[in-house]
């Protein structure tokens, strides 16, 4: 089976890591000359827009699947002319998009923090005379990893803030106190079957995902996956879908969905008997899908920037590097280790010896 990924990031990378032993193949789109996927199947160098390259991607795939939701909406409904594309434009088109995905939670009672479209700079205002300070004002679109997004903490905040990302349709949230953040990742066949992995405590550095460390029997388990249920079945998702959720007192808020394979999953690759890669290609391919059950405790934590040492990181037990083969850039993720431990001291143990090789924090 050839599989179309659109996007050429590490994400693609893992995708084709877990999908070249099930016999399948390979073609990624993507406008960066060095797309990191690139070595592992063909690589159509253009823009996501560029409807030539699109029909002869979709021309010699089984299926397309995207990698990350910038990718427009209309991109993928163009190429589901032609190919079957998982997970769909529909959804694609309110993942992306702030202020579809709240106004979505809403509508299926998941609990979210207060929020308001924001159009202008009085918009913002008005916006702020209701939800009131602290708050969050954040791009609808191209936001991650802290990115297009600003902390409002007192009225002079706000003097030039609309402008300050860009003057584009922006969301207003109101500050959640919380006690922790969480993400769940899910799957869904084409069948509707769905399976979930443990939830995952993430701590984050300057707004970048630091620490995942993958739960045992969490006591909100069950609310998130009723939570994430709903999304999945309103969507008729296929394939991995994450969401992000704040621990407040009581239970769950949402923060936000991903609609692909996500980062607080990467611990699944060496700690979960059938890794988010390979689940994904499996749901969107009618393949059974693998169990989502802990191997062993696991964490896994991001490199940015840059990589440490492979003979240092190889030094640290059950601790397994993955190199995306990205040039070192200051903010940039470019590799992962996972560890894995048969308990939570040594696990705690093997994190603290990672840590000790990163230099961002």
């Amino acid at each position: 089976m050839k599989i179309g990924v659109i996007g050429g990031g590490q994400l693609g990378r893992m995708l084709a890591l877990a999908g070249i032993p099930l016999g399948m193949d390979f073609i990624f789109l993507d406008p960066a000359p060095d797309a990191c996927s690139a070595t592992l199947g063909g690589h159509i160098q253009a823009g996501y827009s560029d409807q030539t390259a699109l029909r002869q991607l979709a021309d010699g795939v089984d299926l397309l699947t995207f990698e990350f939701e910038s990718v427009p909406a209309e991109t993928v409904a163009f190429l589901e002319q032609f190919v079957p594309v998982y997970p769909s434009a529909a959804a694609l088109r309110i993942a992306r998009d702030r202020w579809f995905e709240k106004s979505l939670f809403r509508e299926l009672d998941i609990p979210t923090p207060s929020f308001a479209n924001v159009l202008s700079q009085h918009e913002l205002e008005q916006a702020v005379d209701s939800i009131g300070l602290p708050a969050v004002l954040k791009t609808r679109t191209l936001g991650y990893d802290g990115k297009g997004q600003k902390v409002l903490r007192s009225p002079a905040d706000l003097e030039g803030a609309f402008a300050e990302l860009g003057s584009v349709p922006c969301l207003l949230e109101g500050f959640v106190p919380f006690s922790g953040e969480v993400s769940l990742v899910a799957v869904r066949a084409r069948s509707g079957e769905t399976r979930f992995y443990p939830l995952v405590h993430n701590t984050h550095v300057d707004g970048i995902l630091h620490l995942s460390i993958a739960s045992q029997a969490h006591p909100l388990q069950a609310q998130a996956e009723d939570y994430v249920s709903r999304v999945l079945k309103h969507l008729d998702y296929v394939g991995v879908l994450a969401f992000e959720f704040f621990e407040v007192a009581g239970g769950l808020k949402a923060n936000e969905i991903a609609p692909r394979v996500h980062n607080s999953g990467h611990w699944t690759i060496e700690g979960a008997l059938c890794s988010q890669f390979e689940n994904h290609l499996r749901a969107i391919a009618g393949l059974p899908l693998g169990s989502t059950a802990r191997r062993c405790e696991s964490a896994m934590l991001n490199f940015i920037g840059s990589v440490p040492p492979v003979e240092q990181v190889a030094a640290i037990e059950d601790c397994h590097l993955h190199h995306y083969g990205k040039a070192f850039k200051a903010g940039r993720k470019v590799g992962h280790a996972t560890l894995c431990s048969p308990d939570r001291a040594t696990l705690e143990q093997r994190i603290a010896e990672v840590r000790a090789l990163i230099n961002y924090l």
